[in-house]
This record gives C-alpha cells, sequence and structure tokens, in this order.
C-alpha cells in the first residue's frame, strides 16, 4: 500500500485531476527541504557551535509534519526533534508575543532580532572598516576613532556602507555626509570618533565627531530598507567565494596607504633643516630607497611593497631623529630647567 491522494482543481477554465503519491511528493519537495537545511547549517556556522552541542530541536509550522522534513532534521541535528506541541499553534502564539511586545502590552518578554549584515565605514584605499558586525545582537552600538590622511584637512567624508567584502566597491552603500570644519592639523594627528547605534527597530544612526572641537555629524538610515532575503544570502555567500581574493586586495590596497603615507612624509622633509644636516650618501640612500618603492608601489604583492616601506623607514631613521631632536629645541627655547 503506497500513501496517495488525489488533486483536483479548476485552472484557466480547465479541470485538471492528478494523483500524487508520497514517492513522487516527495521528490517535487526534496529541493525546497535542501534549501531550507542551507541556513540552518549556516546559524550552526554563525553561532560558533557544534551539532553536538545543541540540547533540543522544536518543529514549527505546518510543514514540519511531512515525515520527509522530520527525517531530515534528524540527520542533521542527529537527534529526535519536538514533535508534541501542535506546529500551527506555535507559529500564532510567536506572532501574538511579537505583536503585544511591539503595541507594549507586554513588558517583561524581549525578542532580540540580529544584524543581517555588517555596517561600516569606508576608509582610505576603498576598504571597509567593519563597526557592526552581522549576527550582532540589536540594539546595538559601535565607537571607533579615525584620523585624517592630509595635512591641513578641514573636511571628513563618512561613507556608511553594508556587507560582508572587503572593498566598498563591492558592499552595498547606505548613507554619505561630511563632518566640515574640523581642526587643521598634520596628517594623523586628528581624531575622528564615528559611532554607530543601531535600535530596536534596525533604525542606524551614525554621528563623527571631531574630538578636538567637538564639530558634530551624522545620519540615520534604515539598513535593510529594499533589501530582501535572497539579496542577504547572495551578500554573505559571494563573501565567502571571495574572501581569498578579498582579503589579497585589502592587504595590497593598505600597503599602498601606508606608502603614500611615508612617500608624503619623506618629501615634505626635504624641505626641512633636518635634510640638509644628513651626509649626502645617507641623502641618495633615501633617494634610492623612495624611487625603489615607487617602482613596486603599483606592484599586487603586498609583500614587496612593505619590505621596501621598510627599507624607507630604515634609511629615514636618521632623518626622523634630527626633525625630532630639532623640534624638541625649538620647544625648549628660552625655557629654564
Amino acid at each position: 500500500f503506497v500513501p496517495a491522494t488525489t488533486i483536483e482543481l479548476v485552472y484557466g477554465g480547465r479541470h485538471y485531476r492528478r494523483e500524487i503519491n508520497r514517492e513522487l511528493f516527495e521528490q517535487l519537495i526534496m529541493p525546497v527541504i535542501d534549501r531550507t537545511f542551507g541556513p540552518c547549517r549556516a546559524c550552526i556556522a554563525d553561532a560558533g557551535v557544534a551539532v553536538g552541542d545543541i540540547a533540543e530541536v522544536v518543529l514549527v509550522g505546518g510543514s514540519t509534519r511531512i515525515p520527509l522534513v522530520r527525517q531530515g532534521v534528524r540527520n542533521l541535528f542527529r537527534a529526535e526533534p519536538h514533535t508534541e506541541l501542535n506546529p500551527d499553534e506555535v507559529v500564532a502564539v510567536g506572532a501574538a508575543v511579537q505583536a503585544a511586545i511591539l503595541s507594549g502590552e507586554v513588558q517583561d518578554t524581549l525578542l532580540l532580532d540580529v544584524t543581517p549584515l555588517s555596517l561600516g565605514i569606508e576608509t582610505m584605499g576603498g576598504v571597509v572598516s567593519k563597526l557592526i558586525l552581522r549576527n550582532s545582537t540589536i540594539p546595538a552600538s559601535a565607537t571607533e576613532s579615525f584620523t585624517t590622511a592630509v595635512e591641513g584637512q578641514r573636511n571628513v567624508l563618512i561613507h556608511v556602507v553594508q556587507g560582508e567584502r572587503e572593498l566598498v566597491k563591492d558592499c552595498r552603500s547606505l548613507a554619505r555626509f561630511d563632518l566640515k570644519n574640523i581642526a587643521p592639523m598634520p596628517a594623523g594627528a586628528a581624531r575622528i570618533e564615528v559611532r554607530f547605534l543601531i535600535d530596536a527597530n534596525g533604525i542606524l544612526n551614525v554621528t563623527a565627531r571631531d574630538q578636538r572641537t567637538g564639530q558634530e555629524q551624522g545620519v540615520e538610515v534604515k539598513p535593510s530598507y529594499g533589501l530582501t532575503d535572497e539579496q542577504v544570502e547572495a551578500m554573505i555567500r559571494e563573501s565567502f567565494e571571495n574572501a581569498e581574493e578579498d582579503f589579497r586586495a585589502r592587504q595590497v590596497r593598505e600597503a599602498r596607504v601606508e606608502a603614500d603615507a611615508i612617500l608624503a612624509a619623506t618629501e615634505k622633509a626635504r624641505s626641512h633643516d633636518a635634510w640638509f644636516e644628513l651626509s649626502i650618501e645617507q641623502r641618495k640612500l633615501i633617494d634610492l630607497s623612495v624611487n625603489e618603492l615607487l617602482t613596486v608601489y603599483h606592484s599586487d604583492d603586498h609583500h614587496l611593497i612593505n619590505e621596501h616601506i621598510a627599507r624607507v623607514n630604515n634609511c629615514t631613521g636618521n632623518l626622523a631623529e634630527n626633525m625630532m631632536n630639532s623640534a624638541v629645541s625649538g620647544a625648549l627655547k628660552g625655557t629654564k630647567i
């Protein structure tokens, strides 16, 4: 005896009748079941636990009555799931509890959500600095300090992005705003505090503040607006598929940013008195190391770029020491000790 049922319906003016047995039914739904277990495995991995660490599995939703679904759950979690609860009522009770929380009728119960994707800002070189990571429980907040890349910089563009990739071009742009009239200082001296705050409703508030002047600017966005579950899954999947390549690209860009900084500092130092205190041989060594760094600057080998950055640092050690001594002497001039 093979369990079967007959389906009859009228569609488009035509009468349709088909007998479906269990074998055919299971063949039809198997792709859907397989897709369902994908997020289950992802949740286990994101939680940082092993299947054996999960004590109980509760089946929720009418489709969990299907024997093939229950068998799939047994196979995945290696345990017998709870089937004594009415799966339809469980869904209804959960929806009612959530509605009561949102309406304010229930005060002592809290259902926590998580961020589906990481949130961060663009930094030099077009790389992403993540402040709130994917799967962080909300409400959540994070604060981090950044600095300027150009001497005398008065404005800073804050570019808020969402995604798991290492480069801004591969992430979703959420907002841009300018922090204006910051204190002009040498590159790397300013301190810009960036704060991310995402509330229980999923609203993200981003503020940037110049710690020296107190100047502040901010923006409010809803990261999930216009984003479907399929898009979220695709972004996460792409981050895994491109992880190695993305990380290498980030390392190269960060190396180039560091190279830019040391090249700019070395060029500026050429007009300082300390430069002329160096011997001709020392200046030639600095020029040689700078030219070698410029030669490898566009290389895709971050190790090579970093190696030449280290050479420039070594060659400019005496120059930096002379400049530091000059600055200290100037600061102490006329001061009695």
